[in-house]
């Protein structure tokens, strides 16, 4: 779509500013905006810097890549059974030779499944990362880590020379995905985020169906993430072998946010928590809006409004029910494109998937895409079903990464979607916990309230 606020021939873009690096360019467009509030850190801190990192090495076809895992007690030990499958059955050709993880019975039992089997020997476990990036030179690593540590081991495995696997959402705060944005443009690295739906076709072909003008003007387009826990969510078992000094390296889990009082509660149940996640729309809200946002093919959203509760779950200190609305800026700078998302883990209804075109709409509920003519243009538009295969997503996008990292080519799941849909994220944040509808500057990345 010409004149997109990711298009690098636009004179005034965010894409202009994030490659800019110049300390005013960046000054003015964060200094201001996040400092003093509950979702930045002070002002001095904002302004991270971008270094260049280690080239990447490049991988001969018949060479394993060396992959290593930061985080692998939760959703890290899911990635690293697939990529062992995908090794042991010749899919991809990898050496998983490194895991670091502050928990030592995470640890120890991650490792034993690993050299159980690769082989004894061929991959080394580590309590800090930086020590494992250092000493294994891996060419690949996959971050699982806590939402607040996502930024940064992914900017340090960066700046040794590997590209990197995020899993979502892909910071914890906005100020944290512009650093990563533009840590991934000044190093030419792989960032691919761990949004799988994105593995999709059926949104390959919406986006095609789009871009031919199949629907006229997308005005609106709806999704949403809804399920129904009984007992509550993100309920994880509590390990009470899990003692800070003894069997878990406490700081180093707090890492950036600063050093807190341990709560077993806080460290196997972190989710729950606002400090540590955005709860349901950093969690499950991104793995719908980020294939609708890359369908529409219109860049960065800039106004998000939010509504939510503590409807079951009262326990919970990130909320249970949400309703946001993010919306894009058309050419003209006017209001436009508007995208209603729903989130639950307290009723498994959700709103039927589609993008509403003012000739036709695209139903996505399926596996399929179907085109369905408005009446007005029932004579001019014919009635479309595309049908899509159906696959262990996860696992294809780990795949795509893993072959990108080899190939150098184009990732699917990039860090520019992972920074539009952190801009719906923290900014539905703030309207949350702050009130009030926020808008996010695409020319000098301020976010301010409406």
């Amino acid at each position: 779509m010409t004149n997109s606020p990711l298009d690098p021939n636009r004179s005034t873009t965010r894409r202009s500013v994030l490659r800019s690096g110049t300390a005013a360019a960046i000054g003015t467009a964060l200094g201001g905006s996040l400092a003093g509030n509950a979702f930045g850190n002070p002002a001095a801190g904002l302004i991270k810097p971008v270094t260049a990192g280690r080239p990447h090495t490049p991988v001969a076809q018949d060479e394993a890549l060396r992959v290593a895992v930061i985080g692998p007690g939760g959703m890290g030990n899911g990635h690293i059974d697939g990529m062992l499958r995908a090794r042991n059955e010749g899919v991809e050709k990898l050496d998983i030779v490194g895991i670091a993880e502050v928990c030592k019975p995470r640890r120890d039992a991650t490792l034993r499944k690993i050299l159980g089997s690769q082989g004894e020997g061929t991959c080394n476990a580590y309590v800090d990362y930086k020590e494992m990036l250092e000493t294994e030179r891996p060419h690949a690593v996959l971050i699982a880590s806590t939402e607040h540590w996502h930024a940064t081991h992914a900017v340090d495995s960066m700046a040794a020379g590997a590209d990197v696997y995020v899993e979502k959402p892909m910071t914890l705060r906005l100020e944290d995905a512009l650093w990563l944005k533009r840590t991934v443009d000044a190093n030419d690295k792989i960032c691919q985020v761990g949004t799988q739906y994105m593995m999709q076709d059926k949104y390959v072909q919406a986006k095609e169906l789009i871009a031919k003008g199949a629907i006229g003007t997308p005005t609106m387009s709806q999704t949403s993430y809804c399920r129904n826990s009984r007992s509550g969510e993100w309920l994880y078992g509590i390990d009470e072998s899990v003692k800070p000094g003894e069997t878990l390296d406490w700081e180093r889990w707090c890492g950036p946010l600063g050093l807190a009082e341990f709560d077993t509660e806080i460290y196997h149940r972190w989710r729950r928590y606002r400090r540590y996640s955005t709860g349901i729309i950093g969690d499950l809200l991104v793995h719908q809006m980020t294939p609708i946002i890359f369908a529409l093919d219109m860049g960065l959203p800039t106004t998000v409004s939010a509504a939510g509760g503590h409807m079951v779950d009262k326990k919970m200190e990130n909320h249970d029910n949400v309703m946001l609305t993010a919306q894009w800026t058309d050419d003209s700078g006017n209001p436009g494109h508007t995208m209603i998302v729903s989130g639950s883990t307290c009723n498994d209804r959700g709103l039927p998937i589609l993008i509403r075109g003012h000739e036709a709409d695209l139903m996505l509920g399926s596996n399929d895409v179907e085109l369905l003519p408005q009446a007005p243009f029932v004579d001019d538009r014919d009635r479309q079903e595309i049908k899509c295969e159906s696959k262990d997503w996860q696992g294809e996008l780990r795949l795509d990464w893993l072959r990108c990292v080899r190939s150098r080519k184009p990732n699917r799941s990039t860090v520019d979607l992972g920074l539009a849909h952190m801009i719906v994220v923290d900014l539905a944040t703030r309207a949350l916990w702050q009130g009030g509808t926020w808008r996010f500057d695409e020319a000098t990345g301020r976010v301010d309230r409406v």
